[in-house]
Formats: C-alpha cells, structure tokens, sequence
C-alpha cells in the first residue's frame, strides 16, 4: 500500500469517526433542548400563579370581625384561630354490638335460610339454599326482594309466570315469610357453643356492654330473647330491623343500641357479625367491626356437621367465608365469637396508640 493510499484511509476513518461524535453530540444537544422545553411547557401547565385561584376574603359582618378568607379558592380561614385542635379517643373499648343468627345462636344460619327457600317453594318457583342465602344480613322484606333480583331466579320466575317478579310479589311473599319464620325460628334458635360464656366474660370480666342487631323483625327478635335469657344470655340492649328507618348495610341500628346503652364516642364500638353486609354496618357506623367466618351463613353448617366435615372442604369453606369478610371490609376476622377477647384488647392497645377505626 502506498503513502497516498495509507493517508486517504486514515482520512476516511476520521471523517466517519468525526461524524459519529458530531451525530452523539447533536442527539444530545436535541435531548436537553426538549427537556428543556417540556419542563417550560409542564412548569406553565401547574403554573400556581396561572392556574389556582387566589384568595378570596368574605365582606365583615360587623365592625369588629376580621374576614374570612377563601385560601386557593376552597380553604376556609380564619385569621383569629391560625391552629385547630384534633381530638382522639384513647379510652377503651366500652360496648360490643352482636348480630344474633350465625353470631350467639343458630350456627349455620339455618332459620331464615329455611324459610326463605320454603316461601319461594310454595311460589312454584323452587330455589337454591346458595340463593336463599346470598343477600343474609339485610331486612327480611329487602333480603326476598334481592333474591328475586337474581338472575337465575328471576329466569324461572318468568318461565313460570311469563313476567319477572315484581313488588306486589315481594310484598306478598313478605307477607307469607313472616309467620312461617316465627313457627320455625325457635327450632333453630341453639346458642353457640361458647356464646354465653364469652358473653358474660365480656360483661362482668371487661365491664362492657353489649347491644344486639338483626335482620330479623321485633316480633322475631322477642323469640330470640326468650331463648337467650334461657340459656343465661342477657344484652344490655336490642335493636330490630323494623326500629330503625333502613337496615343493614346501613348504620342505623349501631346508632340506635349506643343510644340506649349510653355509650360514646363511636370509636369505643365494635361490630361482631356473620355476613359482609353486617360488617359494613359497623363500618358505616364508624365503629371497629370484627367478621365471624365458622359459624356464620358462608360455611352454612351447624356444629355436628362441621365436625363430620372433611378437612379439605372445611378448610375450603372457611377460607372462602373469611375472604368475603375481608373484603367486605372487617378490621378483624376471626372464627367464633370465642375468639373475641383477644381482639378487644388487641383494639384497646391501638386505641391508646391513637389509631381509629
């Protein structure tokens, strides 16, 4: 190879080199320069000066006030009190509200369960105990008219019938359920083992009190307080679904026992309940509210037949049932009543940590 030859190369070379770096350099340069312009464009778009509104001081309502000031256009202020004081309760727990069926009697749930499919039956429209159950928690009245609201039901309904249920047939049903669960409810009424036990611990032994709700009706309800006392337990106080202007999910009849127990604030509640629409009463309540998934309407079985359950499927129906109270919102779920104590001091301890429900 010549010298001319050589130098031409290595020209080459460095023109391809130079032109590589000038190619990095300049994807570079265009890079920062539209960062750059985007951090500008982003800065104009949150831009405070440009885009939130400015103070707003209300006219004085006499001589002596000074003005309310609207801060950013929605802050309230007022310049005679610059700090708020924020009030925590970190007292102890001072009442439990227990839901009945699934909760201190009846394990499984059976009574309602029961009649429901039994009103349905006589409609000419059988249905499953799965849908007898679904809706367990609410008003009895309100609890057939969601089962009509199924779809599976209501396609039988309107094979049967050539229309789909409506309210005259939820009323009439209503109407059919009520003596049927007062002839029934008594057979079912069993405390649960270890209800009363940690009923009268709560009372006597944490100086608590303890009010009741229910989906069932104050006739209803009478049943059960005959069976309870009988069994030696006693409430401090009883709410019935008909008390209050709307059942469970909403928070009426949480409300209605602290009155009539006297008990406040509402962070010194908890909710014990079976179904997830009970554990949305105490959440709405604002109370602690605490699942109950063994003896409640998810595993559907009574103590006997619990016990002859294979491990696989208990375990299979508990998982699920601890899984829909979660989800429906409890701060606790656990399996019996028997297992409350423990939670109502693990409640204490973060009550006097200043935590809230």
């Amino acid at each position: 190879m010549g010298i001319s030859s050589l130098i031409h190369g290595l020209n080459q070379n460095w023109l391809k080199t130079e032109a590589k770096m000038a190619r990095i350099v300049l994807q570079r340069t265009v890079q920062q320069l539209c960062k750059r312009r985007q951090g500008s464009v982003l800065a104009s778009m949150f831009s405070t000066s440009q885009y939130e509104p400015e103070d707003r001081k209300f006219e004085r309502t006499d001589r002596l006030t000074k003005p309310l000031t609207h801060r950013h256009g929605h802050l309230l202020s007022n310049p005679r009190t610059e700090f708020r004081t924020v009030h925590k309760y970190q007292g102890k727990l001072k009442a439990v509200v227990l839901d009945w069926a699934g909760t201190v009697v009846d394990c499984g749930v059976y009574a309602p369960a029961v009649a429901f499919a039994e009103v349905f039956k006589a409609e000419g429209v059988p249905i499953t105990m799965e849908e007898a159950r679904e809706p367990m928690g609410t008003h009895k009245k309100v609890h057939i008219r969601k089962i009509t609201e199924l779809e599976p039901v209501r396609r039988r309904w309107f094979e049967r019938y050539g229309a789909c249920p409506n309210e005259d047939d939820v009323e009439r049903m209503y109407n059919n359920f009520v003596p049927l669960q007062l002839t029934c409810l008594r057979d079912y009424a069993k405390m649960i083992d270890g209800a009363v036990e940690t009923a009268e611990y709560i009372q006597k032994g944490l100086g608590m009190k303890i009010g009741s709700t229910t989906g069932f009706t104050s006739e209803m309800v009478n049943i059960l307080k005959e069976v309870a006392n009988e069994a030696g337990y006693f409430p401090d106080a009883y709410v019935a679904a008909d008390e209050v202007p709307q059942a469970r999910p909403y928070p009426y009849m949480v409300w209605a026992n602290c009155i009539k127990l006297d008990v406040n604030p509402i962070q010194a509640v908890v909710k014990v309940d079976d179904t997830a629409d009970g554990v949305k009463e105490g959440i709405l309540a604002g109370c602690w509210s605490v699942g109950l998934a063994r003896t409640g309407n998810y595993v559907a079985l009574n103590e006997e037949e619990i016990s002859q359950l294979p491990t696989e499927d208990y375990e299979r129906r508990l998982a699920r049932s601890y899984d829909i109270l979660a989800s429906a919102g409890a701060h606790y779920v656990i399996d019996t009543i028997n297992d409350l104590p423990p939670v109502i001091d693990d409640i204490n301890r973060r009550l006097a940590n200043g935590e809230s429900p």
